[in-house]
């Protein structure tokens, strides 16, 4: 447990001290610094060998104690079970069940202290041949109790117990040897081991000597590079380069510095993005309330035929338009989110033109026709349906006739490209390069009017530029009495936040 305010005083009394310390005095304990992980690191390594030097020992222990049981046991036991049968003893004085149970204690050391799964193998079958041999003995001494079966035990002893005893001392001895040849083998790797280790302890000792000695000259030199380098930072800073940080990382005090300009320019940029991004918002809001201008002038005209209709006794297409109604302003409120899909996009424009097609069906016909694998494509919402509108005021309603608006989508890399066509009064090539002018900027210049037969479109292309960035939004072809379109590109694969 840390003692309240031991810790920090220490550190503090030694970072003052260290600091304060000439430079000579810092490169001889820099040098300190190294010779001790090297005296640890050759601590280690003997450590190591002793370790290998017990492993070795314990091997050589448990080919000991393999050898010791393969020697005594079969002679010790075939004796103990031919007095037990020819009566010169009892069960009580040999207990030849506690030598069966020394030697599973034997075995079952074997087991844990063999690294060979081999060997582990040869142990255990080592285990079941005593099982067998405790069931020979159990019906050598059943057979005593009974009496009358002297031959039978004979045969017992002869063709059973010699022979399992036999594969016993044959087990070990597999065993034996291959713990020996085990042996050697870590013999050998020992002594390999070792001479890697003094000759690596060696290179490493003579490496950081030299390292030492090196640094002991670049140390001094190290003092102005870094001083050089913030002030070529704050250079660049003057410049208005907010983007380079220092990297000081030697020298306490000129990293202290460096630290500390560096938090000086992230606190400018940040005030500056800060900037930025409330210019942005506002840019947002302005165009937003534009765009709210759309919907009472809408709805409106929208009611106006719904009374119409329901006057002139046409039921069927009032339930139609009030549907198409409340599934276009339902689309547009979107739970407050401002994305869309281009599939929920696709619904809003569709019953706008639904409704439109109702009071302008004398003059209006449309098509809708995008791929299903572009519809999880993300677009701000209420895109397409100010183009829409723009192509269906300043493009059908001023040619002669039937005109028709299509709407059309495909993929084109990483982006999509959504057409508005129409075949209506087109532009011409003045009025073309007045809007397309303004597009390319980006902005009015803070003037946009809002009786500007363009803002529909303007509002659009700065929300999606806000939203992707400048590489999208609007590019508009159009001829003079033949008709306009629109394209509108954004990218593939973006996900509503």
């Amino acid at each position: 447990m840390e003692v309240d305010g031991v810790k920090p005083w220490i550190r503090h009394t030694f970072g003052k001290t260290f600091g304060n310390l000439k430079l000579n005095r810092k490169i001889q304990i820099s040098i300190m610094v190294c010779i001790i992980p090297l005296f640890i690191l050759f601590m280690m390594m003997f450590f190591n060998i002793s370790k290998m030097n017990r492993e070795y020992n314990q091997i050589i222990a448990n080919a000991s104690e393999a050898g010791r049981f393969s020697i005594d046991f079969k002679e010790e036991f075939d004796y103990k079970i031919y007095l037990l049968i020819a009566g010169h003893s009892s069960f009580e004085e040999e207990d030849p069940y506690s030598t069966i149970n020394d030697a599973r204690a034997i075995a079952y050391d074997l087991i844990i202290n063999t690294n060979l799964k081999e060997n582990k193998q040869r142990a255990k079958t080592i285990l079941k041949l005593l099982d067998n041999l405790e069931r020979y003995v159990q019906r050598i001494e059943q057979n005593k109790i009974e009496g009358g079966h002297y031959d039978d035990n004979i045969i017992i002893w002869e063709k059973d117990i010699q022979i399992v005893t036999a594969l016993i001392q044959s087990t070990v001895l597999e065993y034996t040897y291959y713990e020996t040849k085990a042996i050697d083998q870590v013999r050998l790797e020992t002594l390999e081991n070792f001479r890697q280790i003094i000759l690596y302890t060696l290179i490493i000792f003579g490496i950081v000597m030299i390292i030492e000695i090196a640094l002991s000259i670049i140390i001094p030199n190290s003092i102005v590079k870094p001083i050089q380098h913030l002030n070529d930072v704050t250079k660049q800073v003057a410049k208005g380069d907010l983007s380079v940080r220092a990297k000081v990382l030697h020298g306490a005090e000129v990293k202290s510095l460096g630290e500390s300009l560096n938090m000086m320019i992230g606190r400018i940029e940040y005030l500056l993005d800060a900037v930025k991004t409330e210019e942005k918002n506002l840019r947002e809001a302005e165009l937003e309330l534009l765009q709210a201008q759309i919907n009472p002038h809408f709805l409106y005209n929208t009611l106006d035929t719904i009374i119409w209709l329901a006057e002139s006794g046409n039921p069927k297409e009032v339930v139609d338009m009030v549907k198409a109604l409340s599934d276009f302003f339902r689309t547009s409120l979107n739970h407050g989110n401002g994305m869309f899909t281009l599939k929920e996009e696709e619904r809003h424009v569709k019953s706008y033109l639904q409704i439109q097609h109702v009071r302008y069906q004398d003059i209006l016909e449309y098509e809708i026709d995008l791929p299903d694998d572009i519809k999880d494509a993300i677009i701000p919402k209420i895109t397409l349906q100010p183009i829409v509108e723009n192509a269906l005021y300043h493009g059908i309603k001023n040619r002669r006739g039937k005109g028709k608006i299509s709407v059309t989508g495909m993929r084109e890399g990483n982006d999509v490209v959504i057409s508005i066509a129409d075949n209506g009064a087109g532009m011409t090539p003045e009025q073309l390069n007045k809007i397309t002018t303004l597009l390319n900027e980006g902005h009015a210049g803070g003037k946009v009017q809002k009786k500007m037969d363009s803002y529909g479109l303007y509002n659009v292309n700065q929300r999606i530029k806000l939203k992707f960035g400048n590489n999208y939004g609007l590019s508009i072809s159009s001829v003079y009495g033949e008709g306009t379109c629109v394209k509108v590109r954004i990218p593939f694969g973006n996900s509503i936040p």
